[in-house]
């Protein structure tokens, strides 16, 4: 990360709640923000993690913000409370989305039809409360696309986090108005080449980026670290990636995605 400039970094969705983090979470933030990432939005995927996250955040005044939902792994655990708990949460200050929430039929830990029961409810609950969805699809674009599109405009108000989709999933998104979360998959070898064509059709104003850390570890990032851990730190080298596959400076990328982001989120 030598030569860089000072420039500020945010990203969007980082699993600072995950078990990973229980030995050194407050050192991770530091770590992030000695190299200008800052401030970081921690990802709420169930109401235990939601609710952490939450008093986490408020100890890093600006610092950090969370979000509050349920990851459609976690629909199964939903009931009639979910929603009012989801939404005492929403009226903290430092709570600035709704989610991770929206349908995942790879794993299938839950009933596909509480994914879309829950998933409705959740972007509901974003609608009476006027705030930013932070979505989560995998291998069920048909019916996440399906129920966005029965909600008029809601996808201005969304990102699809952690965007591996294919071209086509791409174009529907933004024809929505979704702004597209880009991580280190994109440095993967193996698995992000396609991304690295479909990054440049992405508008700059629907762009941000994350980590999801403690997952998606960039693979290219040299010289690498002996832990498999991902790390907020680690989306510069990210950043450097995506505005080198645009053709635009590091510093354009930074000014184009913080934008976007204080927007999108509502941060000062």
């Amino acid at each position: 990360m030598k030569g860089f400039k000072v420039m500020q970094f945010i990203d969007i969705g980082i699993n600072l709640m995950s078990s990973q983090f229980n030995e050194d979470r407050h050192e991770i933030v530091q770590n992030a923000s000695k190299v200008s990432v800052s401030p970081m939005i921690i990802t709420g995927c169930n109401l235990y993690d939601s609710t952490n996250a939450s008093i986490f955040a408020a100890k890093y005044n600006g610092q950090l913000y969370s979000t509050a939902g349920i990851h459609p792994h976690n629909a199964k655990s939903c009931d009639d409370t979910t929603i009012s708990k989801l939404e005492n949460l929403c009226n903290l200050l430092h709570v600035v989305a709704v989610g991770e929430c929206g349908l995942d039929y790879d794993r299938d830990f839950s009933p596909r039809n509480l994914q879309r029961k829950w998933f409705e409810a959740q972007i509901e609950l974003a609608k009476d409360k006027k705030m930013p969805l932070f979505l989560h699809e995998r291998a069920a674009f048909d019916d996440f696309y399906n129920i966005l599109t029965k909600h008029d405009k809601i996808g201005s108000n969304s990102v699809v986090h952690c965007f591996t989709g294919t071209k086509k999933e791409l174009e529907a998104y933004l024809s929505l108005g979704c702004y597209i979360g880009i991580t280190g998959w994109i440095c993967d070898e193996r698995r992000g080449l396609h991304l690295r064509e479909l990054i440049k059709l992405i508008p700059d104003n629907k762009l941000m980026i994350e980590t999801d850390a403690p997952y998606l570890m960039p693979r290219n990032l040299k010289p690498r670290p002996t832990s498999r851990r991902n790390e907020p730190a680690y989306l510069v080298h990210i950043a450097r990636e995506i505005a080198e596959l645009k053709g635009i400076t590091v510093e354009e990328l930074s000014n184009i995605t913080v934008s976007n982001t204080k927007k999108f989120f509502n941060l000062p």
